[in-house]
């Protein structure tokens, strides 16, 4: 294997229980495991969090849904918790709900239809959850007459029912945030409103990993208090923080505490020493001002390695870790290959190097490519393995 994904189920699961302890015993942590759990291998994930007890998982669509419960069930746990399909159904997946026990986020009218026509089929009734737009501009409805209208649809509707109500913050990280603050009383009035159509949902959902992690009461009171006057459940989703990242921050709460889950593993394919003059990679971007020794790795940016990790004379690129040295990318990312300096390590052929995990983090190849962590974990593309370590 040239390249792999160590995931560890022991941080996994301890970020979890972190995360449950911020969000206090009455607030349930919805584990969002979308996007191949941000590059972590979304059924590896969905079994270890839901052997720890995950109540809720958070998937993108029903496909990946589906692939998730389908894992759950062949690895023999009868007891799976809640799916929660987190971006728009669309016709062709709404068997999908049914036959996987899946719970779609929906809030357009085009949705009602999609789902009354599946539930008819399926001669079963469907919960959902509804979606409002606080501020996003992305997804959800928005308070008011929009809302009115869809309440009314749901309500002579036998067929799905309204079992939570959610929203999404744009600024959670930062403290005191006017931007939350409009959210939070527009939800407020979703909520009034949809209480006053005769739906009352059990599930009451807003907030993220920065909920927790970037002043946590901008939103948990806010949102316990919320449901206890509406005898509902308090739930934030959390993501990114599962994964041992979170955004900057001026006070984290936890960020301290929790622990990357995943290193990313490649071998070297073969060792070159050059001569002082010589050049490396694409357009000559680097030359040897002394004897080197470089290895060659089988990865580059076609497996998710970002270009921008590559370096030149003037300007340092990122870094690997062989044999516990860091190891410096040297010339161009190209698509499948990199090359990095081992003339100080004892390097030799085969040997195992470390791209992620051991001192580098994906804020470190996220500061370099001027990105975030996120889009540094999800474009990683190798096969994974769960482990404990």
């Amino acid at each position: 294997m040239k390249t792999w994904v160590e995931i560890s189920s022991r941080r996994l699961i301890a970020n979890y229980n972190l995360l449950q302890q911020a969000a206090g015993p009455d607030t349930t942590v919805l584990a969002v495991i979308k996007a191949n759990a941000y590059g972590h291998a979304t059924e590896l994930c969905a079994l270890a969090l839901a052997r720890a007890g995950a109540p809720w998982l958070g998937v993108a669509d029903p496909p990946e849904g589906a692939a998730v419960r389908k894992a759950l069930t062949a690895a023999g746990m009868h007891h799976q918790p809640r799916i929660l399909i987190m971006s728009p159904p669309f016709p062709e997946d709404t068997a999908l709900l049914f036959e996987h026990n899946l719970t779609p986020v929906i809030w357009l009218p085009q949705h009602i239809d999609w789902l009354t026509a599946a539930a008819n089929k399926a001669s079963a009734p469907l919960p959902f959850h509804l979606e409002i737009d606080t501020g996003m501009a992305r997804q959800g409805i928005s308070p008011g007459p929009e809302l009115n209208a869809l309440l009314h649809a749901i309500q002579h509707n036998p067929h799905l029912h309204l079992e939570g109500l959610l929203t999404h913050f744009a600024s959670a990280e930062i403290p005191g945030s006017p931007l939350t603050r409009l959210q939070r009383t527009r939800f407020e009035q979703a909520v009034t409103q949809t209480r006053a159509s005769g739906l009352n949902p059990q599930w009451l959902h807003a907030g993220s990993s920065s909920s927790l992690d970037a002043h946590p009461e901008d939103t948990l009171p806010w949102l316990s208090n919320l449901a206890s006057s509406t005898n509902a459940k308090p739930m934030v989703r959390t993501g990114i923080a599962l994964y041992g990242y979170s955004l900057p921050t001026t006070e984290p709460n936890i960020h301290s505490a929790l622990q990357p889950v995943l290193t990313w593993k490649t071998r070297i394919a073969a060792l070159r020493d050059i001569a002082p003059g010589d050049t490396i990679g694409y357009n000559a971007t680097y030359t040897a001002q002394r004897p080197m020794r470089i290895a060659l790795l089988p990865i580059g940016y076609a497996e998710g390695l970002r270009r921008e990790l590559s370096s030149s004379n003037a300007h340092p690129g990122g870094w690997a870790i062989v044999r516990g040295h860091r190891a410096p990318i040297v010339g161009r990312i190209s698509m499948n290959l990199t090359t990095i300096d081992v003339t100080e390590i004892p390097a030799a052929l085969d040997d195992e190097v470390i791209l992620l995990g051991d001192n580098i983090t994906a804020d470190d190849h996220a500061q370099i490519a001027e990105t975030i962590s996120y889009e540094i974990l999800c474009a990683i593309r190798a096969p994974a393995h769960l482990t404990w370590l």
